[in-house]
């Protein structure tokens, strides 16, 4: 697995800034929440992954460019 470089972390920090709401389009994962969970992005951790807290109480981080989700509320910087 390929790690992102410091500058991909952080263009996806501010795409994905805490609080941004998301839904759940995909995932490959045989924990996945259902499709169509929402939940909202805690933060993007050092490998780039979004670690999201979901409506279903699931804490499944998404991996962007893997799984499939969009953007449903966009969150504020903090």
């Amino acid at each position: 697995m390929r790690f992102p470089s410091r500058e991909q972390i952080a263009a996806l920090r501010q795409r994905y800034p805490r609080g941004t709401r998301v839904e759940l389009l995909g995932m490959d994962d045989p924990q996945a929440p259902q499709t169509g969970t929402r939940g909202e992005v805690m933060g993007v951790d050092d490998a780039g992954q979004l670690l999201v807290r979901w409506e279903t109480g699931s804490s499944l981080s998404l991996i962007p460019g893997v799984d499939s989700f969009r953007i449903v509320q966009k969150g504020g910087q903090s």
